[in-house]
């Protein structure tokens, strides 16, 4: 790679019926910006669609090779010089690698780990393999920003003959939580908790920027709880439900990922803005659980890092739904947290009182960029051996 050029990194997201890209150029002194970006929608069922630039285009895509054709010709950009995919379960893999055989027969093992997540990604790698083969692919793990926790943080409570199977923490949004590392700079510095709250949410403790706690475990689905995702649960209620309501595992994979969290709660929506403007008692069950959640992940997290220095809200609702950011921090005032109210409803940049003992930013999270400058760090290093 020419070090003295910008990069040009397609950044691709897949899940298990869309696919978004991301254009990014990223210059020599790790500044990037987006070029553009588009997304493709249910891929293969009859209403797939193509959506670039706001407008949304139906047309059939097969399969995620049809998508990334499709978005490609949409987009059309000038270059692509290499390709940055997000992978959310990397198993041990502490660092983004580019992608090779021997990789891809590695992250198929890890398949189990992430059923919801991984195959998508390793689609993903595929499409874009068979379109464009000569192009460099860099796989980047959600997991590796937690490759820290201490062995403490990471040991599952099960007999050794189990956690030999791999069953540990691994904790996840590991792109996330590197971009606000980045981002806050020296402010990262001491005991501080990020909340990515989003369809997916989770918590982190870092200590100077390293991960030392996380909410999620094993798999995505730990933790507080999300959209459609129930978070931790007794495992009592699994049991329960197997042996009473003789659910097997594809449906209790269902229950606990695509029928919990705010949905199954409010038995409405998965949606924060869409339960925020109902009246239901169930709506607003929903939301309150959730505060009641994440306020207790944060004393947790506290409790782990010895005290609070900061605090960040990241993710689509952590970014802009004002009142459950208020409805968290009311009773967090012993770990210093005192909100401004009206910063906290305009969306400041910094939501709490300059009385404050914790400081309470309000941060817009990019883990495309992340994986772009990623990519580009790798790169650049191979090129210079």
């Amino acid at each position: 790679m020419n070090t003295v050029a910008e990069l040009h990194c397609l950044c691709v997201n897949a899940g298990s019926s869309s696919l978004k890209l991301a254009l990014y150029a990223v210059a020599p002194n790790g500044a990037e910006r987006r070029l553009c970006e588009g997304s493709a929608l249910e891929i293969g069922l009859p209403e797939s669609a193509i959506e670039v630039g706001g407008q949304i285009e139906h047309r059939p895509l097969a399969d995620h090779r049809a998508a990334l054709e499709a978005l490609l010709d949409a987009l059309a950009p000038p270059r692509v010089d290499a390709i940055g995919h997000r992978v959310v379960h990397g198993g041990d893999h502490t660092r983004p690698e580019r992608v090779t055989p021997q990789l891809l027969t590695r992250l198929e093992a890890l398949t189990p780990l992430a059923p919801l997540h991984n195959p998508s990604a390793l689609a993903g790698i595929r499409a874009v393999a068979a379109h464009l083969p000569d192009t460099p692919q860099v796989a980047c793990f959600d997991t590796a920003f937690h490759a820290t926790l201490p062995e403490v943080a990471r040991t599952l409570p099960l007999a050794r003959c189990y956690r030999e199977l791999g069953l540990r923490r691994y904790g996840f949004h590991g792109l996330s939580y590197e971009y606000i590392t980045r981002k806050l700079g020296v402010q990262a510095k001491g005991r501080v908790v990020v909340a990515h709250l989003g369809n997916g949410a989770s918590l982190a403790a870092l200590r100077d920027g390293r991960s030392v706690d996380t909410t999620m475990g094993l798999t995505p689905t730990g933790g507080v709880m999300m959209g459609t995702r129930s978070g931790d649960l007794d495992p009592g209620v699994l049991l329960y439900l197997m042996r009473e309501a003789k659910l097997d595992a594809a449906a209790l994979e269902r229950a606990v990922n695509h029928e919990a969290g705010l949905l199954g709660v409010s038995d409405k929506s998965s949606d924060m803005a869409e339960l925020l403007a109902s009246d239901t008692p169930e709506a607003r069950l929903a939301i309150a659980l959730f505060a009641y959640e994440v306020r207790k992940a944060i004393g947790a997290l506290a409790a782990a890092l010895g005290g609070m220095d900061r605090m960040v809200f990241t993710g689509g609702i952590g970014e802009h739904a004002a009142p459950v950011r208020w409805a968290i921090c009311r009773g967090l005032e012993h770990l210093g947290i005192e909100l401004d109210a009206a910063a906290n409803t305009a969306g400041a940049a910094l939501i709490s009182t300059p009385q404050s003992g914790c400081p309470v930013h309000v941060m817009a999270t990019d883990e495309d960029a992340m994986i772009a400058r990623h990519v580009y760090e790798l790169l650049e290093t191979a090129d210079a051996k």
